[in-house]
């Protein structure tokens, strides 16, 4: 297919709603062109280990890979790569470098599934995995992730900081001018970041500014149509250092900052374990805040990855984490990027065809690791908020333990839904109550372990809600029992109340758990189907 041709296609199609390339607006990300919002949900598709081969396509064709990202709702693939594959090896071709790894089953997989590519040199079957995406209407982001191609990331791992053992200054800055350049003229190459997860002992914030504004500089002469993505320090997380002093460089509104999360940041998994929920999930909130959330003022904020085990049990730290995550995404409408597509590697520290856990494909690539977890991030692949619209402000409850959302139907029965069609709310705050916009109605509480149901006398005691905890609306009764609304996923899809759980150290099951009674008023200015 020409690339005329792919344009055409892209133009046309009903997913790909958008003109490229993007920029920014304030907070957001906006289609260059009309000024109109532009979401990013992207999936992370690891390509910077040795083998400097997006994953998988010795398991699956390229192009069932590409259609089965754009099928799971993902507009956008951050897709990973190495300085050196520009700077040294540009002229490998696929089938030597295997061969000299001695990934003798890899090759065999390639060859059946996609033998096209063994004989194209690394840098062209790049091309070719960016060139299928967009031919599925997936954009891409192309994020630096190391100089020597390995696995990614440790503190001393030679790859962590600028003038660290293989990350020379000068190698980083031509590797980022070839690339830029190389896709100056695909408008669905539509970011490129300046390095992934800067650590180590080495760091430091003088070294931080010199290099931020040399990479983004290089980016933007070669490349001025491109996103240009700045993480912050000690892994991504940190960026507190620009209150006092401010990044000053003219990107003509391309620049947008990312950050990482984690259950495992700065060896916070056992707190998930170990610390009441509400609790834990309020301290990292307050952290994000002072860290990274406070750009959100005049830049844009990418979570450009994140990501659980989905092999783990609903009350591991993993699931705990997240839903306190999808909480925070879905109330600040963030764009982000999961990690990772992947669910296996051809070759990741020393070791051949290993499982990747957080990937959202299994290791034969043939399903879905778990579709449990695409579910829950249904609802923030949508547009929550829009800043040109014109629909009047309300709110989505969300429940963020499940992804689902608060939905009354045709017989005025409150229910856990998928995202697809939402209804509206309206809540002025403690001690009123939660009405159905544009109706009479409003939500009661009938009665302990009974479904909530709508009712036209808004201002009796059973139809006033106030918060219980930061993440639970309680409807307190005659005799000072205060009833949390709850919905359990094992269950039926009615939302019903049950005395409000303290939040206990572990939660043995789902029972047990308080993010089963996790429900949070979402501002929205969408307007979405019924």
């Amino acid at each position: 297919m020409s690339f005329t041709t792919l344009l055409l296609f892209l133009f046309s199609s009903a997913s790909f709603s958008h003109a490229l390339p993007l920029s920014t607006s304030s907070r957001w990300i906006v289609d260059a062109e009309s000024g109109e919002r532009v979401k990013l949900a992207c999936v992370n598709w690891a390509a910077h280990l040795e083998p400097m081969l997006p994953e998988g396509l010795d398991k699956k064709p390229l192009n069932k890979i590409a259609r089965h990202i754009s099928s799971m709702g993902f507009n956008c693939v951050r897709l990973t790569w190495a300085t050196h594959m520009f700077t040294r090896h540009a002229n490998l071709t696929v089938s030597q470098n295997f061969h000299n790894l001695g990934l003798k089953d890899a090759i065999s997989g390639i060859g059946k599934n996609n033998p096209e590519l063994l004989s194209l040199t690394v840098v062209d079957a790049q091309k070719a995995v960016i060139e299928a995406l967009g031919s599925h209407g997936v954009m891409v982001l192309l994020d630096n992730q190391v100089s020597r191609p390995m696995w990614c990331c440790d503190n001393h791992d030679g790859n962590g900081f600028f003038g660290d053992k293989y990350f020379g200054t000068i190698e980083w800055l031509l590797g980022l001018k070839i690339v830029a350049r190389r896709y100056k003229n695909n408008p669905m190459v539509m970011a490129m970041s300046l390095r992934n997860e800067l650590r180590g002992p080495n760091q430091n914030q003088s070294a931080w500014y010199k290099y931020v504004e040399k990479g983004a500089n290089t980016i933007h002469k070669a490349n001025p149509n491109v996103l240009i993505l700045i993480s912050g320090l000690d892994y991504d997380i940190d960026f507190s250092f620009l209150k006092k002093k401010p990044l000053e460089v003219n990107l003509n509104g391309k620049m947008v900052y990312e950050f990482h999360r984690y259950p495992f940041t700065e060896g916070e998994g056992p707190l998930w374990i170990d610390q009441p929920l509400d609790k834990q999930c309020n301290n990292i909130t307050q952290e994000l805040n002072e860290k990274a959330l406070f750009l959100l003022k005049d830049t844009p904020l990418f979570v450009t990855e994140f990501g659980i085990d989905q092999t783990a049990p609903e009350n591991d730290k993993g699931n705990l984490f997240l839903g306190c995550f999808l909480n925070l995404l879905a109330e600040h409408d963030l764009d982000w990027g999961v990690w990772a597509l992947q669910g296996s590697y051809y070759y990741r520290s020393g070791l051949q065809d290993t499982v990747e856990t957080f990937g959202m494909l299994n290791s034969s690539w043939t399903h879905l690791r778990s579709p449990t977890f695409l579910d829950k991030l249904q609802f923030i692949q949508q547009k929550i908020q829009d800043p040109k619209s014109e629909e009047p402000e309300h709110y989505v409850m969300f429940h963020p333990q499940s992804g689902r959302c608060v939905q009354v139907d045709d017989n005025n029965e409150v229910f856990a839904s998928d995202c697809r069609s939402l209804s509206k709310w309206r809540h002025d705050g403690d001690g009123t109550s939660i009405s159905l916009l544009g109706t009479p109605y409003c939500l009661t509480a009938v009665g302990e372990g009974l479904p909530v149901a709508l009712t036209t006398n808004c201002f009796n005691e059973q139809s006033i809600w106030k918060l219980a905890s930061s993440y639970q609306l309680a409807n307190v009764g005659e005799d000072g029992t205060e009833l949390c609304l709850e919905w359990n996923v094992d269950y039926n899809s009615r939302i019903t109340t049950r005395k409000c759980m303290q939040a206990p150290q572990h939660p043995k099951n789902n029972l047990d758990n308080p993010q089963i009674q996790w429900f949070t008023l979402v501002k929205s200015n969408i307007k979405y189907k019924h």
